[in-house]
């Protein structure tokens, strides 16, 4: 009663702090989780494993509907959810049972195949939300100039559209900076209706990153106007262009994870929930397209982060199956349980200090906008 009474209270301040668009962001949240755990769900299904719970959130269940021998549940700490199967159970890393229908007596590569499907589905349904994003159309940067530097090149001038670079062609303002190199590049552009062929030189200078990291490169010396074009992506390119978007989404996960265990970005960066509520809350009140966009990247990051190597995460059980494939033996219970409850320690650790970042952000005003 307790934590249901704390959720309710805790959805009351969220509803008065945001109003109703919060509720896109609890829906948002929710299917999320769902997809993850149904990808978890169906696999067990295939394998012939009896699942004994499909919640969606942790704690004391609210609501419980049991079909089948499966107990459907809502549960009062809406931070997660889970799938619940014979033989396997984070909560309790000594449960063991060697029914014909657990878990347990499964062979360890249909086990990772089962811990594989709730990330794989997450990467899956932001496949499919890219797929819409294309034909709905994404809001992006025009490619016309609305600042210059001292050091640009005088050829150039505020106004300018750029259609393409040495080349290649120009949609969107973002496209410009991969295809800028080192020395003359050849620009087409259109000023006052008129297309113009120039040959602009670069100047070294410092640039960021998107990790905020400097660097020096070669630059063109200009900034973006506020104008926007709408991109859309209709045609069978539809299903490169979202499999690009995933891939290159998922690689920088990885490489943010990286620098943060080489120390090379600060671990301030980290967000929580609260920024995560804050960001899908804001995006229900934009548009469409931003709340799918914002939407495809957390299922991403959810699948991704799904894969560490961390114990009683996915990606934790996958590296002790494996383990269990290469050495023909499971990693010994003791130092199983003993890894189980490290991970869970350090899991609720990097909660409590992402949840720190979030609130410290509040107070000095540093949460992120969107327009």
């Amino acid at each position: 009663m307790k934590n249901i009474l704390i959720t309710l209270l805790i959805l009351a301040f969220c509803f008065w702090h945001y109003g109703a668009s919060f509720l896109g962001t609890i829906l948002i949240l929710s299917f999320l989780i769902f997809f993850h755990e149904l990808g978890h769900f169906l696999a067990a299904k295939y394998f012939k494993v009896r699942v004994l719970t499909f919640s969606i959130g942790f704690g004391k269940p609210i609501y419980v509907k049991h079909y089948k021998g499966t107990d459907y549940q809502v549960s009062s700490i809406f931070l997660g959810g889970y799938v619940k199967m014979k033989g396997q159970d984070d909560s309790d890393p000594t449960l063991k049972n060697y029914d014909y229908d657990s878990y347990s007596v499964l062979h360890p590569f249909k086990k990772i195949l089962i811990l594989f499907a709730g990330p794989f589905f997450n990467l899956l349904l932001a496949f499919l939300i890219y797929i819409s994003l294309g034909f709905i159309g994404t809001k992006q940067l025009a490619p016309v100039i609305g600042n210059l530097s001292p050091n640009s090149s005088k050829e150039l001038k505020i106004g300018d559209k750029i259609t393409k670079i040495n080349g290649k062609e120009i949609q969107i303002y973002d496209e410009i900076k991969p295809l800028v190199r080192d020395g003359i590049n050849e620009l087409e552009i259109i000023r006052n209706n008129e297309k113009i062929i120039l040959k602009v030189n670069t100047f070294y200078g410092d640039s960021y990153n998107i990790f905020g990291e400097k660097t020096k490169k070669a630059l063109l010396g200009i900034a973006p106007s506020m104008e926007f074009v709408t991109e859309y992506h209709k045609d069978l390119g539809v299903f490169k262009w979202a499999f690009i978007q995933c891939v290159e989404n998922s690689t920088l996960i990885f490489e943010s994870i990286k620098k943060l265990i080489l120390a090379e970005i600060s671990p301030k960066n980290i967000s929580g929930i609260i920024t995560i509520a804050d960001i899908t809350t804001q995006a229900t009140s934009v548009s469409i397209s931003t709340l799918l966009l914002i939407t495809a990247l957390l299922s991403i990051n959810l699948g991704i982060l799904n894969l560490l190597p961390i114990p009683v995460l996915d990606g934790g059980h996958i590296f002790f199956n494996i383990y269990e494939l290469i050495f023909k033996r499971p990693i010994n219970q003791r130092v199983f349980e003993i890894l189980s409850y490290i991970g869970m320690f350090l899991l609720f650790s990097l909660m409590i200090y992402a949840t720190y970042n979030d609130v410290e952000r509040i107070i000095n005003n540093e949460t992120i906008k969107l327009k």
